[in-house]
């Protein structure tokens, strides 16, 4: 057979491939409408299916005295078909990891919508698949390279000595990443203990945030005004940390008020009662108005409390509460606000009074 002819016989099966991808494809964009798991898929898997798809038919079509049976001419059909081998093993990885998250994309969507009670236990659910196929991707990475280098023959050649000095090399690679393989190791302990979730709210170095991203080697954590602050994973097991949704995502708020010893304390408290009562944000279980200090500089110190469902809402909450009561106490006892007397006694007055006498005298 001719070598236009082998050409031919091997662009008709590419193309054939191509279009049978491309009906593949077709069909999950009208799947989509009726199977929203389709569109993960769709998204992830197209292109790493056109380039398995190509190369197999490459591989399957292409033969050995395809430019002739020459030395030199079998010397370059075997340099392609090597290449054309290594080239779908890389297609393939990239097809199987992209396949891999799309079926857990799926799962994902699904935790990502439950809210109420469940929402902990999703979101413990969600780290953990998204940790476990971030450990998958690795290993199939590493299956691959594996398979690339002993492809070689030189390297495979190589395979008994690399064999025998394993244990020095493993001890020499352990000691130089010793750091990235305990945040690994951290990473999976953060995971599988519960400890730490996506989107759990938390207070790591003084700083309130939410985790926004929680791999292998470091958590982000998304803080109020937007920043983003990234800690090596092994930080948050071996460093004390605040997380206020450890157990559930209900916060009870806090607002001080330092107002003087004359304010009308049941008042307030049946104004704050009226308050929380009318606000949506308030989860109409705790709510409590209380003396909690006599400060040094002679005030009282009243501390209201109120709950909600989640950090986000107690904080808007108590903001809102907080407006209130000062507007209240401004607007209707204005003379219990914070105010420093000073009393003369007669020791003060005698004193003074003697002042007022030396200073009348003639200093002639």
């Amino acid at each position: 057979m001719s070598l236009s002819q082998n050409l031919l016989n091997l662009a008709g099966g590419v193309l054939g491939a191509v279009i049978v991808v491309e009906l593949i494809r077709r069909l999950l964009i009208r799947a989509t409408t009726k199977w929203s798991a389709a569109e993960p898929f769709l998204r992830r898997c197209v292109w790493p299916g056109f380039a398995v798809a190509v190369l197999v038919a490459f591989n399957i079509g292409f033969l050995p005295n395809m430019f002739g049976t020459d030395t030199q001419e079998q010397e370059v059909a075997a340099q392609v078909d090597h290449v054309l081998g290594l080239l779908t093993i890389v297609a393939a990885t990239w097809l199987v990891i992209q396949a891999t998250y799309a079926v857990t994309d799926v799962v994902l969507n699904q935790l990502e919508r439950i809210d109420g009670e469940r929402d902990r236990r999703a979101r413990r659910i969600r780290t953990q698949i998204t940790l476990v196929r971030r450990v998958a991707a690795a290993v199939i990475v590493v299956i691959a390279l594996g398979a690339i280098l002993f492809s070689f023959p030189q390297v495979r050649a190589l395979g008994t000595g690399l064999l025998a000095s394993a244990g020095i090399a493993g001890a020499i690679v352990g000691i130089a990443a010793q750091s990235t393989i305990g945040n690994m190791l951290a990473g999976l302990q953060l995971a599988f203990s519960d400890a730490l979730r996506l989107d759990d709210v938390v207070v790591v170095n003084n700083e309130w945030g939410r985790i926004e991203e929680l791999t292998l080697t470091y958590v982000v954590v998304r803080s109020w005004d937007e920043r983003r602050l990234v800690f090596p994973v092994s930080y948050f097991t071996q460093n004390p940390f605040e997380n206020w949704t450890r157990h559930g995502s209900r916060v009870i708020g806090h607002v001080y008020l330092r107002v003087d010893w004359s304010v009308p304390v049941p008042e307030l408290r049946e104004e704050l009662h009226a308050f929380v009562k009318e606000h949506p944000l308030w989860d109409q279980k705790d709510w409590t108005l209380q003396i909690t200090d006599i400060l040094p500089n002679g005030l009282v110190e009243l501390r209201a409390l109120m709950s909600a469902a989640d950090s986000a809402s107690v904080w808007d909450l108590k903001c809102d509460a907080r407006e209130h009561l000062v507007e209240f106490i401004r607007t209707r006892y204005p003379h219990t606000l914070p105010s420093f007397r000073i009393e003369l006694g007669p020791r003060a007055q005698n004193a003074g009074g003697a002042r007022d006498e030396g200073g009348g005298q003639d200093p002639a």
